[in-house]
């Protein structure tokens, strides 16, 4: 199994200390940051195969780290994890609802359509959320 490196920024910490050790045995390292500074210096810094932010921070402040990300020529996949199942955030790559027991499966599901479009192409895969 490869292990699968994650940067949750402003996430529920319910979600990633009470799941932790569903996050371990699906192959995820998760480094938490609860600011768009240090997640941008995190994510600078280090080797992420996903952000994931959460409802903590300001949808503006989600915006601004996505359009770092962005502008520093990564296509790291970005999900936000929001609580209400209507609620979107346009710029992020999907957005999963913000459920204990489905977010680590959610992020499972991502991933592999992620691989699958690296070798693909973006035409051939679509993430279903």
């Amino acid at each position: 199994m490869s292990l699968m490196v994650v940067l949750a920024v402003g996430v529920d910490p319910s979600l990633l200390e009470d799941q932790s050790s569903a996050w371990k045995s699906a192959g995820y390292i998760v480094t938490s940051a609860w600011s768009v500074r240090d997640a941008f210096v995190y994510f600078r810094h280090g080797d992420f195969d996903l952000v994931l932010l959460g409802q903590s921070i300001p949808a503006e402040s989600r915006e601004k780290l996505t359009f770092l990300i962005r502008a520093s020529g990564s296509r790291v996949p970005v999900v936000t994890v929001l609580n209400s199942p209507s609620a979107c955030d346009s710029f992020a790559d999907v957005t999963i609802k913000a459920e204990a027991n489905g977010v680590v499966e959610a992020i499972g599901e991502i991933m592999a359509n992620q691989a699958r479009m690296s070798v693909a192409g973006p035409s051939s895969v679509r993430i279903a959320t």
